[in-house]
């Protein structure tokens, strides 16, 4: 029966997905991070050669070193250009790829096809996994799930058979994984909670002396030998029980040392991606945020994330981060998760996989739970997409296990799941819509969250790009007011200025902006420009000045340096910066042009 219905099930698991996330296809690029990744990175637009490959190995891209995503974009910009519905469907097939790589590794590992089946259903059709499938940046997501789900379905052939090749293939695939994101790093202790459920691999290392063959010899032997030989076998018994306890605990370590690789990688990665968030500027320190509010934040988002799994509603793009939490939410939170991880602990012998699922809910958020605070948010939607397996299993096994009769299971959790699935898929298909663009996404997400700066801010540039400029500003307004130290509010703000010709404007928002943000080229740039506009040559050249420090590689500023220094007369000065522009890849441009035939 297994057989009959598995290649069916990975038919329909197919089928559901392309229906759930078919909107996603008609969605275009947002202006977060789609921006920096692929719209407006000339390394990824170049395709795949050598200095691209070297680039990819070698830097970090809002702040985040994954070389793999950075090359699975240079690939779809050689197919698919700028058509964003090609990135959408290849992070849909990876993420298809994922479900059935999980469903396949529960299914070999329990021989349960329907608590597998549906485990597999009710993470592929979340509503919670559009962020991370509709979201052309969050590539990094479904491409290390992607690696992470088929790592551990070869664990289970390697712990099946102990042969070295699957080992490795599983250690290749989590390395994989990891250069994807490090999300990941939590892998080890993953493969240790499956140790002990459903491979079950602790329990074959445990040894009791109720099971050894001394004991059960006792009870054949005649009643007139009974006290000797019990004397002699109690014995027995003891030295035999110590042998193979010795050799269990050697057999437990070998478990712990065989993911010594494993943890390597992790720790590795770890230090990696801490170097690139804090290289990226995304790293709060604890001045900024206090440990106590981290923990705070930590208990309330671990209980909010099982509230948004089980009651997906109110799904938004950024949840800010609120310092002032109310004490006694705090306390609430925190005893919940505590007495569930307890109850977890008491029901360890008699329902493992309420035991491996709780803890891998908690140990796989651990990374993005706020102990290393990374960007202002408090919570996000794709934080989820590993962590949910864990509520995926307990839900799966657990519910059918409250039922005692098979007849009643059939009966009422069949009909039951199909329909929960189904009303999955129609949340899943309407949350796919506010992905369609930047203006649809922002504007839902201030619709259902409160003084969201970030949206305001995005939702702004969206509306300046569209040419509502006079909108865009009152929504950087908002986003002042609620956080007044933004520099890309002010920035955005001021360049918005700019579009309107209010020069002085403008340039106050550009001297806050690069107050609060000393290396910010983009302001240098514009505000140059406005100074050029308003005929403060002195003060341009400074900024372009300034501009080429921070980047000296860019056309852009050598061109509007040439420009200045040709319009005051400093032909020298003026025709090497023309040709500095050209030689960099700006020759074809008006200024540049009229530049060089000047200089001839």
């Amino acid at each position: 029966m297994n057989k009959k219905y598995k290649y069916f099930i990975v038919i329909l698991l197919i089928a559901a997905s392309l229906i759930a996330y078919s909107r996603i296809l008609g969605n275009g690029f947002i202006n977060f991070d789609d921006n920096g990744y692929i719209t407006e990175n000339n390394h990824v637009q170049s395709g795949i050669n050598k200095e691209s490959i070297k680039w990819a190995f070698t830097t970090v891209v809002v702040g985040n070193w994954h070389p793999l995503t950075l090359l699975s974009y240079m690939l779809d910009w050689k197919l698919f250009g700028a058509n964003a519905s090609g990135y959408h469907l290849v992070n849909l097939f990876l993420h298809i790829g994922a479900v059935i790589f999980l469903f396949l590794f529960l299914n070999k590992t329990t021989n349960n096809i329907w608590p597998a089946a549906f485990a597999a259903a009710l993470f592929a059709l979340h509503p919670l996994r559009v962020e991370s499938v509709a979201w052309a940046a969050e590539r990094k997501d479904v491409l290390s799930m992607f690696f992470g789900m088929a790592s551990i379905y070869a664990y289970a052939f390697y712990a099946e058979k102990n042969k070295i090749s699957q080992y490795f293939l599983c250690l290749l695939l989590f390395t994989l994984g990891l250069m994807s994101k490090p999300m990941l790093v939590t892998l080890p202790f993953i493969l240790l909670l499956l140790d002990y459920w459903p491979l079950e691999r602790w329990q074959k290392t445990l040894i009791t002396p109720i099971e050894t063959k001394p004991f059960n010899a006792l009870e054949s032997h005649k009643k007139k030998k009974k006290k000797r030989k019990a004397e002699e076998l109690a014995k027995k018994k003891s030295n035999v029980f110590i042998s193979e306890s010795k050799e269990s605990k050697e057999t437990i370590g070998r478990l712990f040392m065989e993911k010594t690789p494993f943890l390597f990688l992790a720790f590795v990665s770890s230090i990696v991606a801490i170097w690139a968030q804090n290289k990226g500027g995304a790293m709060s320190s604890l001045q900024k945020v206090q440990f106590a509010e981290r923990l705070s934040n930590a208990f309330i988002s671990y209980v909010a994330y099982l509230d948004k799994i089980l009651w997906p509603v109110d799904l938004a793009f950024f949840y800010p981060y609120e310092k002032s939490l109310p004490g006694w939410e705090i306390v609430i939170c925190a005893f919940l998760v505590t007495m569930i991880s307890a109850a977890m602990i008491c029901y360890l012998k008699k329902a493992a996989f309420l035991f491996v699922g709780w803890f891998w809910y908690l140990g796989t958020l651990v990374p993005v739970i706020g102990f290393i605070q990374v960007g202002g948010q408090s919570m996000a939607d794709r934080y989820t997409y590993f962590p949910s397996v864990g509520i995926a299993i307990m839900l799966a096994w657990g519910i059918p296990s409250l039922i005692r009769s098979e007849d009643k299971r059939k009966k009422i959790l069949f009909p039951a799941g199909i329909a929960c699935l189904a009303l999955l898929t129609i949340l899943t298909w309407h949350q796919c819509g506010y992905w369609k663009s930047s203006i649809t996404l922002f504007s839902h997400a201030l619709k259902i969250t409160k003084d969201n700066y970030l949206a305001h801010v995005n939702l702004g540039t969206a509306l300046s790009d569209d040419g509502k400029i006079v909108e865009s500003i009152d929504h950087y307004n908002e986003a002042i007011r609620i956080k007044p130290n933004l520099a890309d509010a002010h920035y955005n703000r001021g360049f918005a200025y700019f579009k309107l010709g209010r020069y002085e404007r403008a340039i106050e928002d550009f001297n806050e902006a690069i107050r609060l943000n000393p290396d910010n080229v983009s302001a240098y740039n514009n505000r140059g420009i406005a100074y050029y506009k308003l005929g403060r040559y002195r003060s341009a050249i400074e900024d372009y000045n300034r501009e080429i420090i921070l980047n000296p590689d860019k056309a852009g500023a050598y061109k509007n340096r040439a420009v200045v220094y040709l319009i005051q007369g400093n032909k020298e000065l003026g025709c090497n910066d023309a040709q500095k522009a050209c030689t960099l890849g700006d020759c074809a441009t008006l200024k540049a042009a009229q530049g060089m035939k000047y200089c001839r």
